[in-house]
């Protein structure tokens, strides 16, 4: 949910929150995206129902300097700052299987509404790879933002103009699975990372038949397994502090697109 607000001053200060299935993580943002303190991390706590992990967010960074405006990545699908799905935080314990009631309690949740009455400031809620992909993509033709975590997250950019997000994550892939069973942490610890890594390449090639895209951008924890020479001509791997320094070009290309 991205609230209406004056023009920024200069010197605006984001504060940046890039919430994973293992971690959270936050920091705060000069205007152009640079870390102005540390990174503070603290695991995701399981159970989370929404009041759990507003709560623990807050917590996280009540010693970070004071900030103008609120950008939180989330691992799921945000339309509007209202969560239509969450797979990772709809479970009762890491990697375990999704439990109804704690579903319930996500979906439709306005989590735009509750991050932005917690800080008591205009705040913008997107699904994490679409925040890592405001911190990446170049502006440059159609540009494609995998990221490699507790799941797989997704971003499209045309010509720098960010799309609505799509969970092609849960798009059927191989051996009746989708991409994220297939590639997933989960998936990883269980092949080991170099099966691993083949099936990640094979998932490229797969999302490239029918994406076409000319670049694409690879992210998240798990990026670090992969090989950079493995990876095709318009292929990159991405930092993950991504996750959190996109929370600046979020907030542009939030005013650009409304």
């Amino acid at each position: 949910m991205a609230q209406q607000h004056p023009q920024w001053p200069h010197n605006v200060l984001t504060l940046a929150v890039d919430v994973g299935g293992s971690g959270i993580k936050a920091s705060v943002l000069d205007p152009v995206g640079n870390m102005t303190t540390e990174r503070v991390r603290v695991a995701t706590p399981y159970p989370s129902p929404p009041p759990k992990l507003v709560a623990t967010i807050k917590d996280l960074v009540a010693d970070l300097p004071t900030a103008q405006r609120v950008s939180v990545g989330f691992p799921g699908l945000v339309r509007d700052g209202i969560v239509r799905n969450v797979p990772a935080l709809s479970k009762a314990e890491y990697g375990g299987e999704i439990d109804p009631d704690l579903r319930a309690k996500w979906i439709g949740f306005d989590l735009g509404r509750a991050m932005a009455e917690a800080f008591g400031l205009p705040t913008v809620v997107v699904n994490d790879a679409d925040m890592q992909g405001c911190a990446v993509a170049r502006g440059e033709g159609f540009e494609f933002v995998v990221t490699l975590g507790t799941g797989t997250g997704t971003a499209l950019f045309n010509n720098g103009r960010l799309l609505p997000h799509l969970e092609l994550g849960h798009a059927p892939f191989r051996k009746g699975e989708t991409v994220e069973q297939q590639i997933g942490n989960v998936a990883r610890k269980t092949v080991g990372n170099d099966a691993w890594s083949q099936r990640v390449m094979k998932a490229i090639d797969a999302y490239n038949r029918y994406l076409f895209f000319d670049h694409i951008y690879i992210g998240g924890g798990n990026a670090k397994h992969l090989n950079p020479a493995n990876l095709p001509p318009n292929a990159e791997l991405v930092p993950n502090t991504a996750g959190i320094t996109g929370g600046v070009r979020v907030w542009e290309l939030m005013d650009t697109n409304s």
